[in-house]
């Protein structure tokens, strides 16, 4: 028969069942993809409901069909029998090795460069995911991890590729990398420390582009984080870079995160102040402070000293700008001095004006007896 005449050590059966094969593969695998794609979109929406479809099969599609194409083509290529006739040397290298690195290279590069437009797909997936929660802090992160991912899904190709394409002993170069990796480690301590700061950083959050903190020695408002240092623009309206390993390890209070606002009041008034104008006096702050912008109050007459009666108060304000913060504690401090002029109450120490005067002595004559 026809079909089992051999031609170059391989049937023609064979031959057409391994054309055959590919030919439907690249004819359809524009729609293998879409199908095998679809299946895990099926799957992926059940978890994320506002995947987009579209920027998911054309992440996704082209780079897996390319893949499966590959993948089959090379093995329906592998289930013929190589020709004798054609085993001659390329380069002191037989044509038959030279075309089982060929396939095992190809096969290796479109699954890798699949996985890295997985990775693609995935972190346009967290960057809406983050949108949507209104938290634009983490972009910078993400793309960071999009970059690094790559990277290592490179690496371990690359590896793959020199073991199982050119049977090279990858565990020699691994150790070598891991020493080198070390080395370099050691040399750029302080940068990656700084490093691992920023992921502690964006994932414990202390603190987001925006917030006001207060550290030891700067104030501020947080304008960028960045992967070595955080940027701080402070009360002064200078740019300050903050290394993020002191922003991590220093005490940091984030003045954005707070749920009041506190105002201290402390007056020394007279000592010889009569008691009725005392009570007076703190009858008239309570109802000073007890205005809607103001929450809570604590008012006291805390000490008795020598020179003066102390009255100390503290109060609170939503956590507004310091814009209103400010003006609410103008309004108060002169609301009280009005008061105290109104009642008659003086401050301790107030200056006195003290008026010396200097009379003529008297002089006493004595008259000594005749």
């Amino acid at each position: 028969m026809f079909l089992q005449q051999e031609i170059l050590d391989n049937t023609v059966q064979t031959y057409l069942i391994v054309a055959g094969t590919i030919l439907v593969v690249f004819l359809f695998k524009k729609y293998i993809a879409h199908y095998v794609a679809s299946f895990f979109f099926f799957i992926l929406k059940k978890r994320y409901k506002n995947i987009d479809s579209v920027s998911f099969e054309g992440l996704i599609a082209k780079p897996l069909g390319l893949f499966i194409a590959t993948f089959i083509t090379v093995i329906a290529l592998d289930k013929l029998n190589f020709p004798q006739a054609m085993d001659f040397n390329i380069y002191r290298l037989k044509l038959q090795e030279l075309l089982r690195m060929t396939g095992s290279a190809l096969i290796i590069i479109t699954f890798f460069r699949f996985l890295i437009k997985l990775v693609d797909f995935a972190i346009l997936l967290i960057k809406e995911r983050y949108i949507q929660q209104g938290d634009n802090a983490n972009h910078q992160l993400v793309f960071f991890f999009k970059d690094f991912i790559k990277v290592v899904i490179g690496i371990i190709g690359a590896l793959l590729l020199l073991k199982y394409t050119f049977n090279y002993d990858i565990k020699g170069l691994v150790t070598g990398l891991s020493i080198v990796g070390a080395a370099v480690a050691l040399a750029l301590k302080e940068s990656l420390e700084n490093l691992i700061a920023s992921f502690i950083i964006f994932f414990d959050k202390p603190f987001q582009t925006g917030d006001a903190v207060k550290g030891g020695n700067f104030s501020g408002v947080v304008e960028k984080i960045g992967l070595r240092s955080t940027r701080i623009r402070t009360d002064a309206k200078t740019y300050v870079t903050v290394p993020n390993k002191q922003m991590v390890d220093s005490v940091l209070d984030n003045l954005s995160n707070r749920t009041q606002r506190r105002a201290d009041l402390r007056l020394e008034i007279g000592v010889d102040t009569p008691p009725q104008k005392v009570r007076a006096l703190l009858d008239g702050i309570k109802k000073i402070l007890s205005v809607p912008e103001i929450l809570n109050f604590n008012l006291n007459l805390t000490d008795i000293m020598p020179n003066a009666l102390v009255i100390t108060a503290d109060y609170y304000t939503a956590p507004d700008n310091i814009k209103a913060f400010n003006n609410t504690r103008q309004k108060v401090n002169l609301e009280i001095m009005q008061l105290m002029e109104t009642l008659g109450v003086d401050l301790s120490g107030k200056s006195t004006n003290i008026s010396i005067v200097s009379g003529e002595p008297t002089t006493t004559t004595s008259q000594q007896p005749q």
